[in-house]
């Protein structure tokens, strides 16, 4: 019997189980892959506050080893069932605890074109709000046609020479005003009902081949944002938790799911801000949660 069995590896889990391991509690960690979540992509981070950069591998390794150091439980199983007595059953055994935190964390949707993948955190991102400053005074695409495309082009056309916002269709599924407000900006550019064809660079992002009807365009850019929405990878836990539209987990009380013992942590759950200090920030608050919860559970 564990205490917390916390689901996921990234930093909300790694940081929920931080603060519980330090309050004494015995926790499993179940990781379907490898430490770190998205995080461990990023080659520098220089928004997260105290440290003024470090690499992703490098963070989420420190936290990992911290953790690890405390004495948690960290075992690398995919999660296959939870079920409401707080039963986790993964492809190798099945777990009990007294409270399951969720930190599935969610999956940038990728192009899944040529050159993609090899230079993920070497000109290619997902987050513009997380590597946008690394690219001041350059110029970069970003490709999409919703609210965080639109959101990312306004936040890039303010530290970048020049921005090209690229997008399948004429039409935006953004905001009004937020379209509005990109078109009055004099450094962006639309290339629309266009789609990338391919991303050319070995050791870092060199230019992108935008298909423009039979025509293929050659886009010399240093940076390329994609901002085609996530994938969740929480469809294991309906019967435990709702689910938004997009399949994000539905809260109360920030980290809360409608099963009492159960919380969700990070990327996982539906919220406003999708940052690195925010998915730590939900590990500290779902530990403190979930150690007043198994004391009162044990008075």
């Amino acid at each position: 019997m564990f205490d917390i069995i916390i689901i996921g590896a990234g930093p909300s889990g790694l940081a929920t189980a931080l603060y519980a391991l330090r309050a004494n509690k015995k926790v499993l960690i179940l990781e379907a892959s490898a430490y770190g979540g998205q995080i461990i992509n990023a080659s520098n981070i220089e928004n997260y506050p105290g440290i003024k950069s470090i690499s992703g591998f490098d963070f989420a390794t420190n936290l990992y080893n911290q953790v690890k150091d405390l004495g948690a439980t960290i075992k690398f199983e995919k999660v296959l069932k939870v079920t409401e007595n707080k039963e986790v059953t993964t492809a190798k055994d099945t777990y009990q605890a007294k409270v399951i935190v969720i930190a599935t964390g969610k999956k940038p949707r990728k192009l899944e074109i040529e050159g993609e993948d090899k230079l993920i955190g070497k000109g290619i991102s997902y987050c513009a709000t997380c590597d946008g400053n690394f690219y001041k005074g350059k110029e970069v695409a970003i490709v999409g046609g919703g609210n965080t495309a639109i959101e990312d082009a306004i936040y890039l056309s303010a530290i970048c020479k020049k921005v090209y916002l690229i997008h399948r269709r004429e039409e935006f599924r953004a905001f009004s005003k937020s379209i509005e407000e990109l078109k009055s900006k004099e450094n962006v550019e639309f290339i629309l009902n266009s789609n990338i064809a391919k991303i050319n660079g070995n050791d870092s992002l060199e230019s992108i081949e935008i298909k423009k009807d039979n025509e293929i365009i050659n886009l010399k850019v240093q940076g390329l944002f994609i901002a085609i929405g996530g994938e969740t990878q929480n469809d294991i836990f309906t019967n435990v938790v709702d689910l938004d539209e997009f399949g994000y987990i539905e809260t109360h009380n920030d980290v809360m799911t409608k099963t009492l013992g159960i919380f969700v942590a990070g990327d996982a759950r539906k919220k406003s801000l999708y940052q690195l200090t925010t998915a730590v920030a939900d590990g500290a608050l779902v530990a403190d949660l979930a150690i007043k919860y198994i004391n009162l559970s044990t008075q």
